[in-house]
């Protein structure tokens, strides 16, 4: 048995009588398996949203080559922030900073090499070693105060934003600054394939990368019972403090990604750039099947969850309807998948 597998099971000791409850699919069945997995709910969503927008758009071209690229590079840029932020969720932590990391990640790139001179590479690796600072505070104050990290990276959230403000005024006078895109960062961070973005590519990358961490290795077993029960994951033996760490790291990372990509695709950087990630990210991992209480979730489940948002928000705009209707979308599913995720939860752990 995994150390995921002992953790939970002390956790969640079932309560059903041998045979369980007759209205519940037994546990060894497929359909019982099916039902059981984090995403199922997620494939239902986004199967039942896309063909609602498929009904709905298809005669403004929603359906199109072009259409499923426009909402596949918008799910694309939210997916590299939103899969480290998933993980970090399951680890049962939150992080508010993300959106102030990408504007200040973007600002790092643009004035490093667009007012002082430094090549492009180097701004984008000190920004990312920026990022990587970012995260370590993060963790390290949660872990060592125990304050909810929700305060914590607020916290860090309101120093990063306005040390990004007031630096990129007092160095560049301005709080957005133009650059030149160097053909190598070009071609690795804002390039195209055909009509689809190269931040595709980096989110199939990161998302496969994620899963074979979460569901292969030792450390996605951690993940899990660090999420399921802090307590019980460190009678266990887990490095909960490293955990989270480096959780908090990667979801820094990810945002800085995004910072430093939006910052060679539309030639320069901008303090503001990122802020709507924040709650984006998390609505796109609950969406997904994460709970927000931690130690369920799978990362197949957070790339449908991010794939429904992206149809959402670019969906709305192929019907004519006004955009604010997104929000109304993305509401409801958002409560509809807090619902679904904790009823598949309680599933999963009835009728062993």
């Amino acid at each position: 048995m995994s150390l995921q597998s002992s953790v939970l099971a002390r956790l969640t000791r079932p309560t059903a009588q041998p045979g369980g409850d007759p209205d519940i699919p037994k546990r060894g069945s497929v359909l019982g398996r099916t039902l059981r997995r984090p995403e199922f709910g997620a494939l239902v969503g986004a199967l039942a949203v896309y063909a609602f927008f498929m009904i709905t758009a298809s005669s403004s071209g929603f359906v199109t080559f072009d259409g499923t690229a426009s909402w596949l590079d918008t799910a694309a840029e939210l997916g590299i922030v939103a899969t480290p932020v998933a993980l970090l969720l399951i680890a049962g932590e939150f992080d508010l900073s993300i959106g102030s990391t990408v504007g200040a990640a973007s600002m790092i790139v643009a004035i490093g090499s667009g007012t002082f001179g430094l090549s492009q590479w180097v701004s984008i690796a000190l920004a990312l070693a920026f990022s990587l600072v970012v995260g370590f505070v993060n963790g390290f104050v949660v872990t060592k105060t125990k304050l909810p990290s929700f305060i914590v990276t607020l916290g860090s959230q309101l120093v990063v934003a306005g040390a990004a403000l007031g630096f990129a005024r007092a160095l560049a006078g301005t709080t957005a600054v133009s650059i030149v895109a160097e053909p190598s960062t070009q071609a690795v961070f804002g390039s195209k394939v055909g009509q689809f973005q190269s931040t595709l590519l980096w989110w199939v990358a990161i998302t496969l990368l994620a899963a074979w961490v979460l569901t292969r290795t030792r450390f996605g077993n951690w993940i899990y019972a660090t999420g399921g029960s802090l307590d019980i994951a460190r009678e266990a033996g887990v490095p909960v403090t490293r955990i989270k760490i480096t959780l908090f790291m990667a979801t820094s990372f990810g945002a800085a990604l995004i910072g430093v990509m939006q910052t060679i695709a539309f030639n320069g950087g901008d303090v503001t750039r990122g802020r709507s990630f924040v709650f984006d990210a998390v609505i796109a991992a609950v969406i997904g099947g994460v709970l927000l209480q931690g130690g369920y979730g799978s990362m197949i489940g957070v790339f449908l969850g991010v794939a429904t948002y992206g149809v959402v928000n670019i969906g709305i705009f192929y019907t004519g309807w006004n955009t604010d209707y997104a929000e109304l979308f993305l509401g409801a599913l958002l409560l509809v998948a807090v619902i679904a995720n904790n009823y598949f939860r309680k599933l999963a752990l009835t009728s062993r």
